[in-house]
């Protein structure tokens, strides 16, 4: 298990659309990097003078990040990407 240090947390990508709305099927290199991940795990949260920040997402969240913001991890067969509280754009609910 990854277990994030900080104000950072592990999420996994969503899988972009392989079919338009009319049907039409996309090759992998036409599809648009999707912006939108399932959080995995989430960190302690980082100590800022003798106060912890907060951690506004939690195990579970669907949220949008910034593109191309992270570190991409391969994990026992899976991809994880593992970003900073602060790429986290918002909360889908």
């Amino acid at each position: 298990m990854i277990k994030p240090l900080g104000s950072r947390v592990l999420i996994k990508m969503k899988e972009g659309e392989e079919k338009t709305k009319s049907g039409i099927i996309l090759a992998g290199a036409a599809q648009e990097k999707p912006q939108i991940a399932e959080v995995i795990e989430v960190g302690p949260g980082e100590k800022i003078e003798g106060k912890t920040e907060e951690m506004y997402v939690k195990k579970g969240d669907n949220i949008i990040v910034s593109k191309y913001s992270g570190t991409e991890v391969k994990y026992e067969g899976n991809d994880y990407i593992i970003v900073k509280q602060d790429d986290i754009l918002a909360i889908v609910e």
